[in-house]
């Protein structure tokens, strides 16, 4: 599903180079459950950006299911991301002035989804989150939990084929990081393949491979045995 190879992202400044990733080789298959962790300032955020087509490497070949990602046009990545990928962040990066309805519309609204099936998908979500009640409210009226939740469901109704989350649960207590971390492992279950950036040794268990980052570089790559 994804080929990461020799994978490389500096700036230049006259004659240095600052690095932020370095000679990155990896492959994830489809249905993993992959977990990014590192210290701050590894290259965790700026992989997972490329990844998610948000950024592109400096050198190295990026395969996207069977799509040679540098040497496409910005609109066809634009394309592929809008078709496959469903990004979940920190902070939650909901719109402030719209409800939870039409935040949840908005990214269906930009793959140009009729309007009834907008409405159906919109429903089946909000059922699925137990979010019906909170349709008409704005974010600013929602706990941290419940803004998370808005964001993951944002990501899951453009039906996406991999989701990737960075810091997920890092606003969040500790009972509302374990339900979020539960969604995750459940949407993994059904074949959804999600790649998580965590400095949480706990949400990393959730997954079924670790990827420890240091220097820009893949240092380890662990199988685990994931919570059941």
């Amino acid at each position: 599903m994804i080929s990461l190879q020799d994978i490389e992202r500096y700036y230049q400044n006259g004659f240095t180079k600052t690095y932020i990733l370095r000679h990155v080789t990896t492959e994830i298959k489809e249905g993993e459950f992959v977990s990014i962790m590192g210290p701050s300032g590894a290259g965790k955020s700026t992989l997972l950006n490329i990844i998610g087509l948000l950024d592109q490497p400096t050198s190295g070949e990026y395969t996207f299911l069977d799509q040679p990602v540098q040497r496409l046009s910005e609109k066809k990545r634009s394309e592929l991301y809008k078709a496959y990928i469903g990004f979940v962040f920190q902070a939650y990066h909901l719109i402030d002035e719209l409800t939870v309805y039409e935040n949840l519309e908005t990214p269906l609204l930009y793959k140009n989804v009729p309007s009834s099936e907008r409405k159906s998908r919109i429903a089946d979500i909000l059922d699925r989150f137990n979010m019906v009640a909170k349709k008409d409210l704005f974010p600013n009226q929602l706990s941290g939990g419940q803004q998370q939740l808005v964001g993951i469901a944002r990501a899951l109704v453009g039906q996406p084929k991999i989701i990737l989350a960075d810091e997920p649960t890092g606003n969040l207590q500790s009972a509302q990081a374990e339900e979020i971390m539960q969604i995750f492992k459940q949407l993994n279950q059904e074949g959804i393949t999600i790649i998580q950036v965590t400095h949480s040794e706990k949400n990393a268990a959730y997954g079924n491979r670790i990827l420890h980052l240091n220097d820009g570089k893949i240092v380890e790559d662990l199988r685990v045995e994931s919570i059941a």
